[in-house]
């Protein structure tokens, strides 16, 4: 019953975003806070994404939550957007792309159990957002963007907003960046078909996976992917979701 709610208001939520402009070109960032934007993010954390409202399962990890807190979201999307930016909602972000909405970052987030002695690596950087995020709870993030404008400005968000420990690279994330693996933890920030062979590999030992596997536009699993201390695969379905394609190369 939960699931199948959660993914209606999923499902309701991303078809009421759609209408919003998107543009796709560059844009100067300015990592500065004002008082309402203090509030509503107060009130997104504390109203929607950590009591049980809609059917979701509210998030519980203190450290996360205070992460959601000190992220400024506005800054990973355009000025236009701004007003939107403490809904719990995804916006676009150009090239057909979007930034999820919080509660989904929250969760996939709090799947991956970070620590602050954690690497981890994320393929679909986007706007930045949920770097920024990891950010703030582990020591280093990689990060994978196919898109190269996006990458740029993803660039340009976190530089503003003083995140020295999140590397981009714009390349084909399917192959992971087997030059810092292994990783602690690895987030996928779209719909693949499968799981990617590299990442696997390039997950450590007692490493976490998160990722939406299944077809584009449609009904996709959020699975959780763990490494045992024998490097075997443990995979477990979490819910049903639906996020932006995995795209590749010769896409």
């Amino acid at each position: 019953m939960y699931q199948r709610l959660f993914f209606l208001i999923l499902t309701v939520v991303i078809i009421c975003s759609l209408p919003l402009t998107a543009r796709a070109d560059t844009y100067p960032v300015s990592c500065e806070d004002q008082e309402f934007f203090q509030i509503e993010r107060h009130n997104l954390v504390e109203q929607q994404l950590t009591t049980a409202t809609s059917g979701q399962i509210p998030l519980t990890d203190t450290k996360i939550i205070d992460s959601l807190k000190t992220v400024y979201r506005h800054a990973f999307v355009h000025p236009e957007l701004h007003r939107y930016a403490y809904q719990n909602r995804p916006l676009p972000i150009g090239f057909g792309q979007t930034i999820s909405q919080p509660y989904i970052v929250g969760l996939m987030t709090e799947l991956l159990k970070p620590r602050a002695e954690h690497r981890a690596l994320e393929i679909g950087t986007g706007s930045g957002y949920q770097a920024a995020i990891l950010a703030e709870l582990v020591e280093t993030v990689y990060s994978i963007e196919i898109i190269p404008e996006l990458a740029k400005q993803a660039q340009t968000a976190l530089d503003a907003c003083g995140y020295d420990n999140v590397k981009i690279k714009t390349a084909d994330g399917y192959y992971g960046w087997e030059e810092y693996a292994p990783y602690d933890l690895i987030i996928l920030t779209a719909a693949a078909s499968h799981i990617a062979p590299p990442l696997i590999e390039q997950l450590s030992k007692d490493g976490r996976m998160i990722i939406p596997v299944g077809p584009p536009y449609e009904v996709q699993t959020l699975m959780l992917v763990e490494k045992t201390a024998d490097g075997s695969i443990r995979q477990r379905s979490i819910m049903p979701v639906r996020f932006v394609p995995f795209l590749r190369d010769d896409d």
